[in-house]
Order: structure tokens, then C-alpha cells, then sequence
């Protein structure tokens, strides 16, 4: 029983460092390997300009 609480107070301590993650929408793209350039999806059009 003590090792439950001291468990759950450590879940609850890291659990208040936890940001939500932004961007999540991206994820699938990251998975397939489409490449990214600061942030911004590169494409063959941004390619060519670069």
C-alpha cells in the first residue's frame, strides 16, 4: 500500500511538469518521413525556391 501512494505521488509531481503537445496534427507526417525545414513542411515547390 505504501509503495501505491508513494507511485501515485510521483505520477502526480511529474504531471506537473507535462506540457500538451501542440502540433499533434503532424505527428502521422513525422511517422511517414515527410521532410521538415524550422517547423515548416518541405515540399517540392519549397524545394525549388530554397
Amino acid at each position: 500500500e505504501t509503495m501505491l501512494h508513494m507511485m501515485f505521488k510521483l505520477g502526480e509531481c511529474a504531471q506537473k511538469r507535462w506540457h500538451r503537445l501542440r502540433g499533434f496534427d503532424y505527428l502521422a507526417k513525422v511517422i511517414e518521413g515527410v521532410p521538415f525545414k524550422d517547423g515548416i513542411e518541405v515540399t517540392e515547390k519549397n524545394r525549388d525556391a530554397a
